[in-house]
């Protein structure tokens, strides 16, 4: 089966949760022959959201690959979750789609991944189609919403359809640049064309005075004849409106419902009628050889390059990479070549997938999207190519993870495993991370929020039988002194034959933050000899992992050897080490020992009504507000806050905005805890280790 380029389009479906895209996906595939009933989220039973977890929480979780035939146009459909937990995979998806069709409730209106999704699509220049569904529902408001995304969003949105009614009586969509109306029955998608309602000839005649201005505006020869009041025919205006939507300049809006297949069909034609082919596209920036900056064209006749955009493991087929072919072709004769990790792999076939089901291709062409199974060294954000080839298409930047927690195996079997299927969730999603912290010990599991890691701590479960339990991760305190003290740490056991005797004085004293541990020797006269003096040093730093205020790493402190005696027969390195524990614990404990923190530089983005709100937070965290700056109708919050503060930030942050802020967090230094909170952490730890001893 040849797939002509020119006939190709390939639209993301992107929105807030709940706003109906994975039902739109399915009156789209229904309204083109591909199914014989629309599935339904409550019901389960959808194409694209098939995975148990998805069918579970009714929501999306993983991007899903659809496609159908329509009008002789091959149309490529990538339905993306709409939560903020998983904004990798909208980013992942706006990066490769020809478009985006926006969906927006007419219920609801602009929401927070809403502006996500709007953001993404602007960075990489798609063309967006603003479907507003729900029509159908109460208090459904199409112009209200309109009006919205004209002032939050884009001056360039333009009514290319009103409503035939709204909330129950809702029954169709009129088109105002062909001056017809499409009426409605029921669900079954099936339409009559009529003349436009009598009611709504005037609002239809002013959206298309707004709309036909805009578009003679990219033409001057025709703005001059439609100022001069000449009225332009359609289809002359057509191929100027189309180069305005590949251009981002135009952004047409139109209402429907996906629950009663009302506007799909519209819906339909705007895609392959407007929306640009794969040749229609922008080039897209690469670096070639490591250095030199270029562009590639979107050509078959071109050497072949395409960008992994996800990866999933699939349960029954295995790990499946998702590719969208940027120039020329491949056959499944030739092998690929991953640029990014230099590895050259097979390819069994390509799969055009239909959810969880797909069809075999022997060859693919610009502007396609595929998945290739079992690519071994293949990554989202990895460039692919032809053997030899340096072109490198910069590398998806997926957000960085920002909620953690702690997870302890449930037993010997789950501890055996869980490297393994880490390492696999972590190749399937980018914006999952996992490492030992070396100074608690803990095992971090970090994402994107709560749901995000309830949804990967099931995975762990159900795919590869990692059973997890999780709790706040520790924080990794330390400790340190105050002020100097002195002490004497004696060791001497007589027992029958060879005794044991070691004798230090040690002086022990603060250094700056930052500057660890210093061992001085400042013996004379030989009290303490030579050869003893290395045993000391080693004796005290044996010491640095368990302090003496909560069994913390000690740090930034200077031990200064000074005084000591010795004994010709008795006296030997492990006597030395042992009188260097000795006089540790008791002048650390004299020396006003003191616990310190890891203290965090955090970032925060709100809009503005959130601001007085997130400042009064940070107070109640201990934290210390840095500055304040403004980006457009957003606050950008730099604060420096404790990070056992931090630990359920997503959580609240959302909360607290409605979703709408975001935030990043690097760690910045240690300082003391203050005196009532090390009181309390003094004493759980006590009880942590006294449990430990038993």
């Amino acid at each position: 089966m040849g797939m002509k380029t020119e006939d190709i389009r390939s639209i993301a479906i992107v929105a807030h949760g709940s706003a109906g895209k994975t039902s739109l996906a399915e009156a789209l595939l229904f309204d083109a022959g591909v199914t014989t009933r629309r599935g339904s989220v409550e019901n389960g039973n959808t194409v694209s959201d098939y995975t148990p977890e998805e069918q579970k929480r009714q929501i999306s979780i993983s991007t899903s690959l659809l496609n159908y035939d329509y009008k002789g146009k091959k149309v490529f459909v990538l339905d993306v979750p709409g939560y903020a937990d998983f904004i990798g995979d909208l980013r992942g998806s706006l990066r490769v789609a020809g478009s985006a069709v926006m969906v927006v409730s007419a219920v609801d209106g602009i929401e927070v991944q809403t502006e996500k999704a709007w953001e993404f699509a602007q960075e990489f220049e798609t063309s967006t189609i603003f479907f507003i569904n729900k029509m159908d529902r109460e208090n459904a408001d199409y112009n209200g919403v309109y009006e919205q995304i004209r002032a939050n969003l884009t001056k360039g949105a333009y009514r290319f359809m009103l409503p035939i009614g709204s909330e129950d009586s809702f029954k169709g969509v009129v088109d105002v640049l062909k001056d017809i109306a499409y009426v409605y029955n029921d669900d079954s998608g099936k339409f009559e064309e009529q003349g436009i309602p009598e009611e709504m000839i005037s609002d239809a005649h002013r959206a298309r005075g707004y709309l036909v201005e805009a578009i003679v505006e990219e033409d001057e020869e025709m703005m001059m004849r439609y100022l001069d009041g000449e009225d332009i025919p359609i289809d002359e205006l057509l191929p100027v409106l189309q180069r305005c939507i590949y251009k981002c300049k135009i952004f047409p809006v139109m209402p429907g419902s996906a629950l009663k297949n009302i506007g799909v069909r519209q819906l339909m034609d705007l895609i392959v009628d407007y929306l640009p082919s794969p040749l229609e596209m922008r080039e897209r920036p690469a670096v070639k050889g490591g250095e030199t900056e270029i562009t590639i064209k979107p050509d078959d006749d071109a050497t072949f390059s395409g960008l992994c955009f996800k990866v999933l493991v699939d349960p029954y087929v295995g790990k499946l990479s998702y590719i969208r072919v940027n120039s020329g072709k491949l056959t499944t004769d030739e092998p690929i070549f991953n640029v990014s990790t230099g590895q050259e792999e097979r390819v069994s076939t390509f799969k055009i997938m239909q959810g969880k089901d797909s069809v075999d291709v022997k060859e693919v062409t610009t502007g396609m999207i595929v998945a290739i199974p079992k690519l071994q060294s293949t990554r989202a954000g990895d460039t692919m190519g032809k053997a030899g080839s340096t072109v490198l298409y910069p590398a998806i930047k997926f957000p960085r993870p920002v909620y953690s927690v702690a997870v302890d195996p449930e037993s010997r079997g789950d501890e055996d495993k869980l490297g393994t299927a880490v390492r696999r969730i972590t190749e399937e999603d980018p914006t999952v991370s996992f490492e030992k912290n070396a100074e608690t010990n803990d095992n971090i599991l970090s994402g994107m929020g709560n749901l995000h890691l309830d949804i990967v701590l099931a995975k762990l479960k159900d795919r590869f039988g990692v059973n997890l339990k999780t709790r706040v991760p520790q924080v990794a305190y330390r400790e340190t002194i105050r002020k100097s003290a002195k002490a004497q740490g004696k060791h001497k056991k007589q027992t029958g034959g060879h005794g044991q005797y070691g004798d230090v004085y040690i002086e022990f004293s603060p250094l700056e933050r930052g500057e660890g541990f210093v061992f001085e020797d400042k013996i004379t006269g030989g009290t303490v000899p030579r050869q003893y003096i290395p045993a000391v040093e080693k004796g005290l730093r044996e010491c640095l992992n368990k302090g003496v205020l909560a069994a913390f790493p000690t740090v930034d402190f200077k031990a200064s050897l000074y005084f000591g005696s010795y004994h010709d027969v008795d006296s030997s390195e492990m006597a030395f080490k042992t009188a260097a524990h000795l006089a540790f614990k008791k002048g650390m404990a004299e020396a006003s020992p003191i616990l310190l923190e890891p203290i965090m530089d955090v970032k925060v983005i709100v809009p503005d009504q959130y601001l007085g709100e997130i400042m009064g937070d940070f107070n109640t965290r201990r934290g210390r507000i840095m500055g304040v700056d403004t980006l457009g109708h957003l606050q950008v919050v730099n604060a420096q806050v404790p990070q056992a503060e931090m630990f359920q930030y997503a959580i609240n942050l959302r909360s607290m905005t409605s979703g709408r802020g975001t935030y990043e967090m690097a760690f910045s230094h240690y300082d003391p805890v203050p005196e009532e909170i090390t009181k309390k952490i003094v004493s759980e730890r006590q009880g942590l280790l006294t449990e430990e001893e038993e």
